[in-house]
């Protein structure tokens, strides 16, 4: 539907256009083409997964939050993840780089991050782990990540 809109949006300002008829159908033709051609790309991109996200190494999945979830917030700001998942299962959950106050955080990787390990995807969407108390920012911010690349993992692995 779009497409046919821009064509005559297209086709009509071409015909004010002194040419033949031809030249003026020759070149309706390839814009419709171009704008094809665009759509079916940018289809292409959306639909496939981004390497800085989910990468493949010997049969597991690495799934990095780091571009997936920069606005997922703990106390101090992004709380960036990877996750290792093999056959559908969480092998762990490792924190990347970050400025959460590292006292609090040990907690969470201590606490929070194993709990993960060795729950299959969908069991982990369903029911994840607790909070750790005395980081909660931080807590809510890691889970968040893990849903997120979860969420990812499944729509986009293969």
């Amino acid at each position: 539907m779009a497409l046919r809109v821009v064509c005559r949006t297209f086709a009509s300002s071409i015909g004010e256009l002194k040419m033949d008829k031809k030249k003026r159908n020759i070149l309706i033709a390839a814009a419709a083409g171009g704008v094809l051609t665009v759509g079916v790309a940018v289809m292409l991109l959306v639909s496939r997964p981004d390497a800085d996200i989910m990468q493949k190494e010997n049969g597991s999945y690495i799934i990095n939050t780091t571009k997936l979830a920069p606005d997922v917030l703990g106390y101090e700001g992004a709380t960036p993840l990877k996750i290792y998942i093999t056959n559908g299962k969480i092998e762990k959950v490792e924190a990347l780089s970050n400025r959460e106050t590292p006292r609090f955080f040990a907690r969470v990787k201590s606490h929070l991050l194993p709990q993960w390990n060795g729950l299959v995807v969908t069991q982990a969407l369903k029911n994840p782990p607790d909070g750790v108390t005395g980081a909660t920012y931080s807590s809510k911010a890691v889970k968040e990540n893990v849903r997120l690349g979860l969420e990812y993992y499944k729509k986009h692995r293969k």
